[in-house]
């Protein structure tokens, strides 16, 4: 069975989509941005540190709203537009949130463009159960 979810009380994905979908305990979960979920509207975090850090806080409310956490993160992908400039310090700000034994694996890639202009992007697969 698929489940799509829009967790209560965080704001709707600016996309078209769920925010996460559930099939078999996996999660799918929608990319997250450096953007206060409550307060949607408003600009996004400044700075690579700060917009990988909200990006992840915003993965963690969407997984606890499912019942889960970041610890049950399987897999990440990360998206960023100056790949050169914010790799080591997007690095530093993601590694805090994990314990060095227990990281999810991951793929970062360079883009072009996001929306919203953001400089990051992160999304990623999580076990629940």
């Amino acid at each position: 069975m698929i489940r799509h979810h829009i967790i209560p009380g965080l704001a709707r994905p600016i996309s078209p989509s769920s925010h996460a979908v559930i099939v078999d305990g996996w999660v799918f979960m929608t990319g997250q941005l450096g953007r206060d979920l409550d307060e949607p509207d408003g600009a996004l975090f400044d700075g690579i540190t700060a917009q990988t850090e909200q990006a992840l806080r915003n993965m963690d409310r969407v997984l606890q709203g499912l019942g889960g956490s970041l610890a049950n993160l399987v897999s990440v992908r990360v998206f960023l537009t100056e790949f050169d400039r914010d790799y080591a310090a997007m690095n530093a700000a993601y590694g805090a949130f994990f314990p060095v034994d227990a990281r999810p694996a991951r793929t970062c890639i360079g883009v072009t463009g996001l929306v919203k202009r953001a400089l990051v992007e992160i999304d990623g697969i999580a076990r629940l159960g």
